[in-house]
């Protein structure tokens, strides 16, 4: 693994222990990105049928994917209570891109709070939700 997948694992958070659940995954996603989760040593990639919490949720999201709303609360059953949800979203200019404004409607509808954004590959941009502090236990 590149030291910059490395170091995009880490800016997402997603360390050595970490059980993350990838979600959307399709064609067009980053495939480093992809390839790095499935070469991290001590991470575990789960898939839908997984049943147990979760502590990373990578939302593969397109603008014609449907309901962000609907997504983001499945997205955050499983999530351990100080989980984060990364939603990845194609960067401006590219096909299905997902304005800010429709991320920032949508987080706090779904019980998430939007911290922080970084690059997650050449065309794709990660946003960072986290269940606001106050309604954590």
């Amino acid at each position: 693994m590149s030291g910059d997948t490395a170091s995009l694992l880490g800016s997402l958070g997603i360390a050595p222990g970490a059980v993350v659940w990838e979600i959307g995954a399709d064609d067009d996603s980053d495939g480093g990105l992809r390839e790095a989760l499935e070469a991290a040593e001590g991470v575990e990639l789960v898939g839908d049928d997984y049943d147990d919490v979760v502590d990373v949720v990578l939302l593969w999201w397109r603008d014609d994917d449907g309901d962000l709303v609907d997504a983001l609360v499945d997205a955050i059953g499983p999530l351990a209570d100080h989980g984060v949800v990364w939603l990845l979203t194609p960067k401006p200019g590219r096909d299905g891109h997902v304005e800010a404004e429709d991320i920032s409607d949508a987080a706090p509808t779904s019980g998430l709070q939007q911290t922080s954004t970084v690059s997650a590959g050449r065309d794709w941009q990660g946003t960072r939700l986290v269940a606001p502090r106050a309604g954590r236990r």
